[in-house]
């Protein structure tokens, strides 16, 4: 699966459900592991970046295993054990920024460290107001390894200066533990998945629009729950089925929380028929299940909030530009240089070996649209939403393409490939 080659499609229909979402399994597996008592979580996602949060809870003395279908994890009532070895979070920057605020007052040193790409990224972020906190944290130039020694942590009112909701989560869980209250100030609003994943696991959490407060001390009581499939994943089949007017989707069971469903009222903008069918809550988190047809793609402006709420799809928006009547423009969007890959020169650079035309911007790019694309070698640079969004770029373009480092995708969805098989007509 290193090498993967799409040969173009006529078509998108049928139905899937996906693994559960990313963000809320991360945190529910986090704060699970905190509570008092065993929660059960079903359809916890099947992603690599969730499986090193649970690799580094069992190394921190927490029970979590499958069991008839669930995942079931023991909570510690807030006390964890020193590991016996460096937590290896692999990939997940997940996992390193919100698991610090949780291991920041426990008492113990320990040491997370990932792989290459994850010790390229910025760590500074959470470690400034971990530091406010009281926190002892040493790192590498503000990259991982991080280093950190447990201590009593004091709350703040911090306002972070990149819209991030890891960094958010991080400094609420740190609240948790911490005298006094904890106060995140957003200049943007970001998914709100730590606040909900806080309430329902029985803390009270206090929101003035763009401000978020929780008091240290609290107790964390273990729940159940379903994990919704995830919407980033799912952003890849409603991109796919966008790009063919015959097209006719239904996604079951799939997240539909505002500040990350974003990206059905752009691709609604952009011309393609949405339907919600029926929506549920759960824990605070809006299901649903969604039809989608595709239609005519116009063109639209990506930037500000929206860029911010939509970070994770800008790459399958713009790998999908080129066959917009318009195209498709973002701003805004610097964080994509410091994910798994910089996101804006490989989207750019693919495009182009795709033999689409691009300019790229510091904070975004500009992808004209009425353009055909043609069959390619393209490289994901080991990063699991180029290798998918390239994918979804390859099903209308004139020949074969070949993704180098497809693997990448088990990242967030180990089984991408063959789920988009079972939809895909050719």
């Amino acid at each position: 699966m290193s090498e993967v080659v799409i040969t173009p499609a006529r078509n998108v229909a049928g139905s899937i459900r996906l693994p559960g979402d990313k963000s809320i399994s991360h945190r529910y597996a986090m704060l699970a592991a905190l509570a008092e008592g065993t929660t059960r979580l079903q359809n916890f996602s099947t992603g690599a970046d969730c499986a090193s949060t649970l690799e580094c809870l069992r190394a921190v003395g927490v029970s979590a295993a499958q069991e008839n279908g669930s995942l079931l994890i023991n909570g510690c009532d807030g006390k964890f054990t020193a590991p016996s070895a460096a937590l290896d979070c692999g990939n997940s920057g997940s996992t390193m920024r919100m698991l610090s605020g949780i291991l920041a007052s426990q008492p113990f040193a320990c040491e997370l460290l990932g792989d290459e790409s994850l010790s390229r990224r910025p760590m500074r972020r959470i470690i400034e107001p971990l530091l406010q906190m009281g926190a002892n944290i040493d790192s590498r130039d503000g990259q991982a390894p991080l280093r950190i020694t447990g201590r009593k942590l004091r709350g703040i009112e911090f306002r972070p200066k990149a819209a991030s909701a890891q960094v958010k989560t991080c400094v609420l869980f740190a609240g948790l533990s911490a005298a006094g209250e904890t106060v995140v100030e957003e200049k943007l609003r970001t998914r709100d998945h730590g606040e909900l994943a806080l309430r329902a696991f029985g803390a009270q959490i206090d929101r003035q629009r763009n401000r978020v407060s929780i008091r240290g001390g609290q107790r964390l009581k273990a729940i159940e729950a379903t994990i919704p499939g995830d919407i980033s994943s799912a952003a890849f089949f409603l991109c796919a089925a966008a790009l063919f007017p015959k097209s006719n989707l239904i996604i079951d069971s799939v997240l539909l929380n505002p500040t990350r469903a974003v990206l059905l009222d752009v691709l609604i903008a952009l011309g393609v028929q949405i339907n919600v069918l029926q929506v549920d809550e759960q824990h605070g988190e809006l299901v649903g299940t969604i039809k989608i047809h595709g239609g005519q793609l116009g063109g639209l402006k990506i930037s500000g909030g929206q860029a911010a709420a939509l970070i994770d799809e800008i790459p399958v928006l713009a790998a999908v530009a080129p066959y917009t009547r318009d195209g498709i423009e973002v701003r805004d969007a610097r964080e994509l240089r410091v994910k798994e890959s910089d996101r804006l020169a490989t989207v750019t650079r693919n495009l182009r070996a795709m033999g689409a035309e691009v300019t790229e911007f510091d904070d975004g790019l500009r992808v004209p649209g009425g353009q055909s694309l043609h069959g390619a070698e393209i490289d994901s640079e080991h990063d699991h939403r180029i290798a998918m969004a390239f994918t979804v770029a390859a099903l209308r373009a004139e020949g074969d393409t070949l993704i180098r480092g497809a693997d990448a995708a088990r990242v967030s969805f180990p089984g991408f490939y063959q789920t988009l098989d079972t939809v895909v007509e050719r």
